[in-house]
């Protein structure tokens, strides 16, 4: 079969220059994962194109005789338009992804079949069905087993790819309410590969700079040791994302990540108030550790990369300046703010709907830069203007110059990615319509 694999990723509805598409790359923003994986699995009897529109048109006149789209919420509008396209052609379409697995029948309206939850190995089934004549019309992830094999991602994608990416670990057993990723069909069982698996297909990449998909490299702090040390001596560098707890208590792995090639960690902070995240459920963040946390990773010549949502039930409207002094006196390197959004499938997206505190459902603002319901303690406009501050108050130019320098002292990786992601962040906040 001829089989064309689309990945539609959201960028703030922005159309990026050449140069700008080439910084993002640098971090594995273009392309996303799972389009790699479902491509690298597909047995090789199988003609395999992806494309991600950022890169690549599409082109509706192309002989195919299934497509398979993976869209988050936000893209869920021009995924349903791709589909109805090809399907009035007469192509088999199949939707996956977090808003597919979280409104299956929606997405069906548009598609032959839906895939429910993370697991590729369904897709294989797909193809089996459909070379068959027996598709059905959804297909979920089957239940916990230790011996699935996560798929590789290194296969060729079109456009100045300049980050390559991998998972080592799946899943996330905290289970927080925002996030769409654990609450999909199976995303709070952990999986591992084998570290030899690992470090042969790290080898097989052919870009010096990689970044980790996983949900977080420190739910097995074991295990994630191990493959760090194995990974001395391969002369890769890394981004990965890390949890609060296991990076200010473990300093061996902080060092032995610096060791592996790490240059940056990225941490999902969320709030500087315990109580909020005692609420939201983000059991791994203790705010009296963020200190220890940060040195830690600023001692071993790496980056912090600092996520920080706004939105919560707890949140008042001095959040935004109680946040804003608390991360300049941390000295996180970079910080994204955005938006609480509640995505379909998700805890969060079952209560505000409950409580009839969500306003819209129209997909395309569900990219965390838009207030998509009615705040517990502020207005809606009030969160989107104070969001729109964060960005504007902590990367002003003297702001912005200081952290960059600072980062020079710790290496050219670290002064690179601090430069660029300032540039890449003001460029975007810039652009978009908050």
């Amino acid at each position: 079969m001829n089989v064309l694999i689309i990945e539609t990723v959201w960028m703030g509805g922005a159309r990026y220059k050449f140069l700008e598409k080439t910084l993002l790359t640098m971090f594995s923003i273009f392309p996303t994962l799972q389009a790699r994986e479902f491509a690298a699995i597909t047995p090789k009897h199988h003609t395999v194109s992806v494309i991600n529109e950022r890169y690549g048109r599409i082109r509706y006149d192309s002989a195919y005789d299934v497509v398979l789209i993976n869209f988050v919420t936000s893209t869920a509008p021009r995924a349903y338009e791709i589909a109805d396209t090809y399907r009035k052609k007469g192509v088999l379409v199949v939707l996956s992804g977090f808003h597919a697995s979280g409104l299956p029948e929606e997405a069906k309206q548009h598609a032959d079949s839906v895939l429910i939850g993370r697991n590729e190995s369904v897709w294989l089934t797909v193809l089996q069905d459909i070379d068959q004549k027996n598709l059905q019309p959804f297909y979920h992830a089957p239940p916990y087993d230790s011996s699935l094999t996560l798929p590789p991602t290194n296969i060729h994608v079109p456009g100045l790819v300049m980050t390559g990416a991998l998972e080592a670990t799946r899943g996330c057993p905290y289970h927080c309410e925002f996030c769409p990723e654990t609450n999909i069909l199976g995303g709070v069982a952990f999986y591992k590969r084998s570290i030899p698996q690992v470090i042969t297909e790290i080898k097989t990449i052919p870009q010096k700079t990689l970044m980790f998909y996983d949900t977080s490299l420190t739910i097995d702090p074991s295990y994630i040791k191990d493959l760090f040390k194995e990974m001395k001596g391969l002369h890769k560098k890394f981004f990965c994302n890390g949890n609060v707890d296991v990076l200010a208590h473990d300093a061996e792995l902080v060092r032995l990540s610096k060791e592996a090639g790490c240059v940056a960690w990225l941490v999902g902070f969320e709030s500087i108030c315990q109580h909020t995240l005692q609420v939201i459920g983000k059991n791994t963040n203790t705010v009296n550790e963020y200190t220890q946390a940060i040195r830690n990773i600023h001692e071993n010549h790496m980056v912090v990369i600092g996520d920080f949502m706004f939105g919560f039930d707890t949140d008042a409207p001095d959040v935004f300046e109680k946040t804003l002094i608390t991360i300049k006196e941390l000295g996180i390197d970079v910080a994204d703010f955005s938006i609480l959004t509640p995505f379909p499938g998700t805890p969060l997206f079952h209560k505000l709907d409950d409580e009839k505190r969500i306003f819209t459902k129209e997909w395309k603002y569900y990219n965390m830069k838009h207030v998509v319901f009615k705040p517990k303690q502020m207005t809606p406009d009030e969160l989107r203007r104070g969001v729109q501050k964060m960005y504007t108050e902590f990367y002003t130019c003297s702001y912005s110059l200081k952290r960059i320098l600072q980062n020079l002292r710790r290496g050219l990786y670290p002064f690179f990615i601090v430069s660029v992601r300032h540039i890449i962040t003001i460029m975007n906040s810039r652009r978009l319509n908050f």
